[in-house]
């Protein structure tokens, strides 16, 4: 009877150990997806980080191309003056300025529509910055409530051996003493 007392004593604590070693598990489980999460909220939040400096790069280029086109067309208009003038045109006057005009207004258009472009550029790498900083933000909300789970399966874990060791424990005490339910 010692013997079997004995084993069934050292079978309960092996239960019980295992239950406290899942449980531990069960704990260090969600602490490491927590810092996976917290990882992945990390590059996010670098990737934004990119992002912020390609739209400001955007724009100092659409600036710069914007800046180069208009002295390209300040350039031809100056060709224009000096044919009109070569070919003894009057260069403030008539169909000459009117040419001079049309060529301004067209490059105006032009250097309008490389600053609109390089703002939708830009625009489009704000956006893509505010949704990895989005994703950033659910990540670490997510490794928050991996952990916790983490820490609640391991309490559930360390209950479960608790009560098991409990009624082992008593069910043993039955068997010796020969105890029943009254």
């Amino acid at each position: 009877m010692a013997v079997m007392t004995a084993i069934a004593i050292g079978s309960l604590a092996l239960g019980a150990y295992q239950t406290y070693r899942a449980g531990a598990a069960a704990k260090k489980s969600g602490k490491l997806q927590q810092e996976a999460a917290d990882s992945q909220a990390d590059l996010s939040d670098f990737n934004a980080a990119v992002a912020d400096v390609q739209a400001e790069d955007a724009v100092a280029r659409g600036a710069e191309e914007e800046s180069r086109f208009r002295a390209g067309v300040r350039g031809m208009i100056g060709k224009q003056r000096a044919g009109f003038a070569a070919a003894n045109i009057d260069v403030g006057y008539g169909s000459s300025v009117d040419v001079q005009a049309d060529t301004a207004f067209l490059g105006e258009l032009d250097a309008l529509t490389i600053q609109t472009n390089a703002a939708r550029e830009a625009w489009g790498y704000k956006v893509q910055a505010e949704d990895l900083r989005k994703r950033a933000d659910i990540a670490r909300k997510t490794g928050v409530m991996l952990e916790a789970t983490g820490r609640q399966n391991a309490k559930t874990a360390y209950l479960q051996g608790a009560t098991s060791l409990v009624t082992g424990a008593a069910n043993l005490y039955q068997t010796k003493y020969g105890l029943k339910d009254t």
